[in-house]
């Protein structure tokens, strides 16, 4: 049963709705420890200063910003402290957008809203409203000691709110060199069939079909090896091939896909179907005079 990490209000002009904060993800990343190969002992980590090799005790570490090489500012708890945004269980919606207007770059944590006590009402009411309206709530919240601008959205029967990323710290593809230098001509038949192969590649989007297959495969390596199998090193991967005829290679994927979709939809037709049992054969029964 997961754990509320947070509570508070969504605070929508003069109207609060208490929720609960619940996280929208739990991550499944295989974690591996340091051991040392001797004895399979823990590595432990320390922290040493760079003068004189000697471990120093945590309380006379501080923080300190790099303004050239060699050279800190610190900066005292205290004085960051005062920087804290005001301490508030508000998450206040400054406005409410279409969804297409957010770009997914922008999207950074999910979370669930879930009513508090006595609130199912009031949060019902803000749920339907933000359904029916298709509209994305833009909003700011402090969490863990730092302001976040998020948005809220309805999800189902249940409202998201996801963290965003602010404009400025998004990567401008312009400082991109080798986007730069990527000026090439695309011919009307080389976009055609390019839209062909999309077209035949396309369909519905069902998230479950997809797994993570690397982390299954790191999970079934470690039963094998706890098992006591010996595990071979896989060769190293061949060089990348050189670029192909881009056209031609457009041209045989689609008949790849098109080859593909042929033989799925004949293994479909083959497939034998249940036989309908036959119906017994009545013969009539000479009427009887009277």
């Amino acid at each position: 049963m997961p754990r509320s990490i947070w509570s508070g209000s969504i605070s929508v002009g003069l109207v609060n709705v208490p929720v609960k904060l619940y996280s929208a993800l739990a991550r499944k990343t295989v974690h591996f420890h340091q051991l040392h190969d001797a004895d399979g002992s823990r590595i432990q980590q320390k922290r040493v200063c760079a003068a004189d090799g000697e471990e120093v005790p945590y309380e006379h570490i501080v923080k300190g910003y790099e303004i050239s090489p060699g050279r800190y500012v610190v900066i005292e708890p205290g004085e960051l402290e005062t920087l804290d945004p005001k301490k508030t269980r508000l998450i206040e919606i400054e406005q409410f957008v279409d969804l297409a207007e957010i770009d997914p770059i922008l999207y950074d944590q999910p979370y669930y809203l879930a009513p508090a006590t006595g609130a199912a009402k009031a949060y019902r009411l803000l749920l339907a409203a933000m359904r029916d309206a298709q509209k994305v709530a833009i909003a700011r919240v402090v969490l863990r000691q730092k302001g976040h601008l998020v948005a809220v959205r309805a999800h189902g029967d249940v409202l998201v709110m996801e963290t965003l990323v602010f404009s400025d710290e998004v990567v401008a593809p312009s400082t991109l060199e080798e986007l730069a230098a990527a000026e090439a001509e695309v011919s009307e038949r080389e976009l055609a069939v390019a839209r062909q192969l999309i077209e035949m590649l396309s369909g519905p989007f069902d998230p479950a079909q997809y797994r993570d297959e690397h982390r299954e495969a790191v999970l079934a390596l470690i039963e094998r090896k706890v098992a006591g199998e010996e595990i071979a090193v896989a060769p190293e991967a061949p060089a990348p091939a050189a670029v192909p005829d881009l056209m031609a290679a457009l041209q045989a994927s689609v008949a790849a896909v098109g080859s593909y979709d042929a033989k799925w939809e004949g293994a479909a037709a083959a497939k034998p179907k249940p036989k309908r049992r036959a119906k017994p054969r009545t013969t009539p029964q000479p009427t009887k005079k009277s």
